[in-house]
C-alpha cells in the first residue's frame, strides 16, 4: 500500500511530499521534538488485508463476549447491546462535537440530553436529573454529596450512614469518600433489611441508607416504603443504588415507594456497552428537594432553546472534566426510543421471568440459602460441594468448557461460595435449559469425577491462571520481544 502511494506521488496525483528517503512527510515531524522522532522502523510486519482481518477476528474468538456466548454475570446486567444503538452513537453529528462548541450550533444534542433525562425522572418516578456520573461508582458519590450538601443547608451535616450487609462492595466506599461513616446491618432470615436493626440507628446523626431493590441477593424488599417512612422521621434521606433496576423497568418506580436519590447504570439497565473498563454512565435522579444541589451546569430550555445553566448558588459543582459521557447517552436514548413504555415493561418482565425459571430447576441441584422468590437474579450456594473436594471457582472454571462464562462468584458475602446468577432478559429458553444441563452436570460431576472440575478449563486458550499471584504481583510494564 506505501508503495503505490509513492508512485501516485511520483504522478502528482496526491499532495504528498516525499522526502528522498521515499517515506512519506505529513508536515508532522516538524512539530515534534527531535529526540522524540523515531530514528528507526518499527518493523511492523506488511500483510495484506485478510490477514489482519482474520489475526482480529482469531484474537476476538479466544475471548467470551456477548456475540459468542450467555453471559450470566449476576449483578452487572450483561445484556445484549444492540448493533443500531452503535451505529447510530457513531453518526459523525454526535462524534464530531467539541465539548465546548457553543450551545447555539449543538441544539439536537442537547435536546437529546434533556429528553433522556425526562425519560429517566418519568421511569424512575423522580422530579429531577444530572447525567454527569460517569460510572455507577461516580453516580453512588454524587448522590451521596447531594443528600451531605443537603443536610449541610439545614445546619446539621450527621455523621453516618447505613447499608445492609448485602451491600454492593462501592458502597462503603462511596460513604467514606462521601465524608460519613458506613454503619452495617444485617439483613433478616428472608434476607431482607432487618426493620429491628435499622430501629437501632435511627437519630439526628443518621444522613441516609444505601439501598439496592431488588437487593443484591436478588430479593425485592418489601418494606422498603416502611424504611423510607422511618428515615425520614428522623430527617434522613433514602438513596437507592440503581444496579438493579432491569428488574423493575415499566413496573415500579423507586420515587413512588419513597426514595430521594437514586442513581441509574446505562450500562447496565439501558443496554449500552459494559466491561473492558467502560464506558460506563451513572446519572443520577432526585425528588424536588435535592434538585438545587444537583452538579453544574445543567441543561434547560430557555425561550425556545437548550442552553448550559451553571447559574446554581447551591450546587456541588461540576463533577466531570465536560458534560457526561455524551455517546453513552445516545446509545441509551436510542435503546428506550426504539423499546417505548410497553418494551421497557417487557424488558423487566421478561428478565424476572428468566431468573425465576432458571431458579427453579437449580435449586433442587444447588443449595438456594434465601428461600425466597428471586427477581431478575438469584444468588445459589456451592458450600455442600466441599465434601468432593470442590470450590464455586471449579464449577466457574468448568462452565467455560461448556461456552458460558460463568456467574458472579463469592459475592454477595453473606452467602458461602456464592454463584449469582443474572439470565437477563435477551436469552431465549433454549439457551437458558443448555445453560441449566451444564450447571446439572457440572454437580453431579462434583460427586462422581471431581477432577474433571479441578482440571477445568480445558477448552480455552488458556488453561487456569493463578489469579492470586496475578494480583499480588502485576506486571505493570510492557516489553516488546
Amino acid at each position: 500500500m506505501t508503495a503505490l502511494l509513492w508512485e501516485i506521488e511520483k504522478e502528482g496525483r496526491i499532495g504528498i511530499k516525499l522526502p528522498e528517503s521515499g517515506v512519506p512527510d505529513y508536515g508532522i515531524a516538524q512539530k515534534i521534538p527531535a529526540s522524540m522522532v523515531r530514528k528507526s522502523s518499527i518493523g511492523l510486519p506488511q500483510v495484506a488485508e485478510p490477514q489482519v482481518a482474520r489475526h482480529f477476528v482469531e484474537l476476538s474468538s479466544k475471548n467470551h463476549h456477548l456475540d459468542k456466548g450467555f453471559y450470566p454475570l449476576g449483578s452487572c446486567t450483561m445484556k445484549y447491546n444492540p448493533k443500531l444503538n452503535e451505529r447510530l452513537a457513531s453518526l459523525p453529528g454526535f462524534t464530531s462535537i467539541h465539548p465546548l462548541t457553543s450551545p447555539e450550533l449543538v441544539q439536537g444534542a442537547l435536546r437529546l440530553m434533556s429528553h433522556l433525562g425526562e425519560l429517566l425522572c418519568n421511569i424512575g418516578g423522580l422530579d429531577a436529573i444530572t447525567l454527569q456520573p460517569a460510572a455507577g461508582a461516580h453516580g453512588e458519590f454524587t448522590g451521596l454529596m447531594l443528600i451531605r450538601r443537603y443536610h449541610e443547608s439545614l445546619g446539621n451535616p450527621r455523621k453516618k450512614v447505613i447499608i445492609p450487609d448485602s451491600s454492593h462492595g462501592t458502597n462503603p466506599a462511596s460513604i467514606v469518600f462521601s465524608g460519613w461513616q458506613p454503619v452495617e446491618i444485617k439483613s433478616d432470615a428472608a434476607g431482607r433489611i432487618d426493620i429491628a436493626a435499622l430501629e437501632q440507628h435511627l437519630d439526628e446523626d443518621l444522613a441516609a441508607l444505601m439501598v439496592t431493590n431488588p437487593n443484591t441477593l436478588g430479593i425485592f424488599e418489601n418494606d422498603i416504603a416502611k424504611v423510607a417512612d422511618m428515615l425520614h422521621s428522623v430527617g434522613a434521606q433514602l438513596y437507592m443504588d440503581g444496579a438493579n433496576m432491569n428488574a423493575l423497568l415499566g413496573i415500579a418506580r423507586p420515587g413512588d415507594f419513597g426514595v430521594d436519590a437514586l442513581h441509574y447504570n446505562l450500562h447496565k439497565t439501558f443496554s449500552t456497552p459494559h466491561g473492558g473498563g467502560g464506558p460506563g454512565s451513572g446519572p443520577v435522579a432526585v425528588k424536588e428537594h435535592l434538585a438545587p444541589f444537583l452538579p453544574k451546569p445543567m441543561v434547560i430550555q430557555r425561550d425556545g432553546k437548550f442552553i448550559l445553566d451553571s447559574d446554581m448558588p447551591q450546587s456541588v459543582g461540576k463533577l466531570l472534566a465536560f458534560w457526561g459521557a455524551f455517546g453513552v447517552m445516545v446509545k441509551a436514548y436510542a435503546y428506550m426510543l426504539i423499546m417505548g413504555a410497553d418494551g421497557l415493561r417487557r424488558v423487566g418482565e421478561d428478565a424476572v421471568l428468566n431468573s425465576n425459571y432458571i431458579c427453579a430447576i437449580l435449586r433442587e441441584h444447588y443449595d438456594l440459602q434465601y428461600d425466597e422468590t428471586p427477581m431478575h437474579e438469584f444468588v445459589l450456594s456451592g458450600e455442600f460441594l466441599k465434601q468432593f473436594g470442590v470450590k464455586t471457582l471449579d464449577v466457574a472454571k468448568r462452565l467455560l468448557d461448556f461456552g458460558f462464562h460463568a456467574p458472579t462468584i463469592y459475592f454477595p458475602l453473606i452467602v458461602h461460595e456464592a454463584l449469582m446468577v443474572e439470565p437477563t432478559e435477551n436469552e431465549p429458553k433454549e439457551i437458558l435449559d443448555e445453560f441449566v444441563a451444564a450447571m446439572i452436570r457440572i454437580r453431579k460431576e462434583a460427586e462422581e469425577n471431581p477432577q474433571a472440575l479441578k482440571d477445568a478449563p480445558k477448552n480455552t486458550p488458556v488453561r487456569r491462571l493463578d489469579e492470586v499471584g496475578a494480583v499480588k504481583n502485576p506486571i505493570l510494564t510492557f516489553r516488546y520481544p
